[in-house]
């Protein structure tokens, strides 16, 4: 079984670059069946059964994000791909809401073939081939390592990432809304260049982050640090209800922003402000507390469990 946690990307300034690791998880049961192992009588083809988040919508064959992450993490390793294949998916990070749902799912696929087939894979293969899939490393990032962590690519498009230990105090808390937003239609909206003063006003902030949610996460330096000029207010006109959330969040002092790509906010809560925060979301949002994921993705086999 694979168990891999939500994640929230850019954290305000930190576009495509910061990413955290929540303790909300989607766990995954994987058999393979090849043509010589004890089941080889069974007939061949895909079996995904979906409890939870995305049951009665998403595919349940080959165009199952898990099993193609599967596919290609055998075909990366040179291992044979099983003539049959079974999933159970226990989804319970909400998908299209920008809390990584796409990110665990291929995650959870190169994992679990990894294991099951492929052991000689490392752990940078297994991160750059999450990357490639996902199309970017912020939320792959936190879903492997956990915690806190800055990802970025070299000249040779590399991916590489940083994991930090976020201080005992930070307390993310997630408003999700009920409508949903892809990430490409949030990405169409940014624009190909943008002031030089708003990427140094973002370099500042996203550096300023770093020490609040590592050292000083008080939320007086949070609300300062969590201060974004490059796609949140772009991309407001697709998600009003999130945007007009966050404003009034923010102008009450409490640090909040956008989760990934929206249109979940996500707010670094402390006890006192949680009643403040339940009085600004009103009953169309659903709040959830949760704790800092610390340790990543986990892989149980039946042999441990």
């Amino acid at each position: 079984m694979v168990r891999v946690p939500a994640t929230s990307a850019n954290l305000g300034p930190g576009f495509d670059s910061l990413g955290l690791a929540l303790s909300l998880y989607d766990e995954v049961e994987v058999g393979l069946v090849s043509d010589d192992g004890p089941d080889a009588g069974q007939g061949s083809g895909v079996e995904v059964h979906v409890e939870g988040e995305g049951a009665g919508e998403l595919d349940t064959g080959e165009g199952h994000l898990i099993v193609r992450a599967i596919r290609a993490t055998l075909d990366l390793a040179g291992a044979p791909q099983p003539r049959h294949l079974r999933l159970r998916c226990r989804n319970r990070i909400p998908h299209a809401r920008g809390l990584g749902s796409s990110s665990a799912a291929i995650c959870a696929g190169i994992l679990a073939a990894r294991a099951l087939a492929a052991p000689w894979l490392s752990d940078d293969e297994v991160f750059a081939l999450a990357t490639r899939m996902e199309g970017h490393p912020d939320n792959v990032a936190p879903c492997l390592s956990g915690g806190l962590t800055i990802a970025w690519s070299d000249r040779s498009g590399t991916p590489h990432k940083l994991e930090l230990s976020p201080h005992g105090g930070v307390q993310p808390v997630v408003c999700v809304p009920r409508t949903r937003l892809s990430t490409e239609e949030a990405r169409g909206l940014l624009p190909k260049d943008v002031p030089h003063a708003d990427a140094a006003a973002n370099a500042g902030r996203a550096a300023l982050l770093i020490a609040a949610l590592t050292q000083r996460p008080e939320s007086g330096l949070l609300l300062a640090a969590t201060e974004d000029r490059l796609h949140q207010t772009y991309r407001a006109p697709a998600m009003p209800a999130t945007a007009d959330l966050v404003e009034r969040l923010r102008v009450a002092g409490v640090p909040a922003v956008v989760s990934g790509a929206g249109p979940t906010v996500l707010v670094f809560g402390t006890a006192d402000t949680h009643d403040l925060i339940a009085s600004e979301v009103g009953s169309d949002w659903h709040i959830q507390r949760l704790d800092v994921d610390r340790s990543g993705a986990s892989v149980e086999s039946p042999e441990t469990r």
